[in-house]
């Protein structure tokens, strides 16, 4: 991957939406039941029609665009709208590939982009074609009504293969075209869907993701006979106590976004989240599970290999371990806390993957602006930090440019938190126009109050 060649992948005519004709909600309606009518499946992912259409619009619009990748059938998209003067870069980042969907279980045909009583129906409607087209809704109608920069530039980044991990996507970008990706701010999946507590109604703005140390634990013993189990040593009964310990979880590292989070919900921690996580347990279970997750550590077992044969008495055993990490912690921290619950003997343990969690400051001059926004459109509710239990591809555009205050929002108001998140990868994956139409709003806003 490393010397890749450089490819530009021409811009194909496509059909085209005369959006001087329609209103904002419709012209970003459209886009997304026209984004989910490309089977972006990854893998093998296939996104290279999908992007030639927003490429084409854009390109209509007046932007500069570039598709480029490391193969010719999975590009990505970098569309550039310069400014005036100079000033800082503005990225809105999104993913055009998606999970696999069964039909079966779906009650529509998750390809069909189907619009029915306000809501367009599938795969990717949430993740994360919905937040794409509102982006690029947005900057298209900004362009047409004759917007440009006052200063600095708008980037709209639409990428291939964050389902898989980015390696062909923004990983790629960010390696091999800098100039491309390279942002001041960047907007991308993670959060803004709203939560409630208390009676109070809270977006949350994704400024830290937990990083990934994968591990393997392996037990030994001696293989033999299964007809005769006391002549061998079973090495997969002695990952049975392995197992039970992970009933349990490290104890909590309460990292700085978890204990802003808890300080505005009013739930303070003051040294020790037990307290904070059993106040927020008797107001709402479904919330104290979620913050629960951004707190320290995480161990999840997820796969164990044995025998290769029903017949054999194992002689090694191996189980993989989802090890989540938030930012700050060093690998020394991490091995205290999985010794904490597996404790120090009867096991071999070697890492498979290590990536740092990953953050951007919780002050700066976007979240102020989107602070802003939120109280102006949405009056009653407040702007919360959080800290994804997972990542994103802001990662890689934290890690190639440290300058860089990338943020996860795509604000709604109709579909919570907890209507939303079962639907992320699930069946009947569907949004509401309301929700696109208002986190158009807020991009189109965006670019104009960051770049003037």
């Amino acid at each position: 991957m490393g010397n890749a060649p450089k490819l530009r992948v021409g811009i194909s005519p496509t059909p085209r939406i005369d959006v001087d004709r329609m209103d904002l909600r419709a012209h970003v309606t459209q886009l997304l039941q026209e984004l989910i009518r490309f089977d972006t499946v990854n893998p093998p992912g296939n996104e290279r029609p999908a992007q030639e259409h927003l490429a084409a619009q854009l390109d209509d619009a007046g932007f500069e665009v570039e598709l480029v990748g490391a193969e010719s059938e999975r590009p990505n998209l970098v569309a550039r709208l310069a400014g005036a003067g100079p000033g800082p870069v503005l990225g809105f980042l999104g993913h055009v590939d998606t999970v696999l969907a069964d039909p079966e279980a779906w009650e529509r045909d998750p390809w069909s982009g189907d619009l029915v009583d306000g809501y367009v129906w599938g795969r990717g409607a949430i993740d994360m074609k919905s937040q794409v087209a509102a982006e690029a809704a947005a900057a298209i109608a900004l362009a047409r009504d004759g917007w440009r920069p006052a200063r600095g530039e708008l980037k709209v980044i639409a990428v291939a293969d964050e389902e898989t991990g980015g390696a062909l996507g923004a990983q790629w970008l960010c390696e091999h075209h800098p100039d491309l990706a390279r942002c001041d701010f960047l907007l991308n999946e993670g959060a803004g869907t709203f939560i409630e507590y208390r009676g109070d109604r809270y977006h949350g703005v994704c400024c830290a993701e937990k990083g990934v140390y994968r591990f393997t634990v392996t037990t030994s013993g001696a293989a033999g006979h299964a007809s005769v189990p006391m002549l061998g040593d079973n090495a997969l009964l002695k990952m049975a106590p392995v197992l039970e310990r992970l009933r349990a979880q490290p104890s909590y590292d309460v990292t700085d976004e978890p204990a802003e989070l808890l300080r505005r919900l009013g739930e303070d921690v003051d040294g020790d989240a037990t307290q904070a996580l059993m106040g927020l347990n008797e107001h709402d279970p479904r919330l104290a599970i979620l913050v629960q997750a951004m707190l320290g550590v995480s161990l999840t077992p997820t796969r164990i290999k044995a025998s290769d044969k029903i017949n054999v008495i194992p002689a090694r055993a191996d189980l993989q371990v989802d090890c989540r990490v938030p930012p700050g912690l060093d690998d020394e921290h991490v091995m205290r806390r999985i010794r904490e619950v597996l404790g120090e003997h009867g096991y071999a343990l070697e890492f498979s993957e290590k990536v740092p969690g990953n953050r951007s400051p919780m002050d700066s001059e976007l979240i102020d602006l989107i602070g802003l926004w939120i109280a102006r459109e949405s009056p009653a509710a407040r702007v919360i930090p959080v800290q994804l239990p997972a990542f994103t591809d802001s990662r890689h555009f934290r890690a190639a440019f440290p300058d860089c205050i990338a943020y996860g929002f795509f604000p709604q108001r109709h579909q919570g938190f907890f209507d939303v998140w079962p639907l992320v990868h699930g069946a009947d994956e569907r949004i509401d126009v309301r929700d696109l139409e208002f986190a158009t709003r807020f991009y189109l806003d965006c670019a104009r109050e960051l770049l003037g």
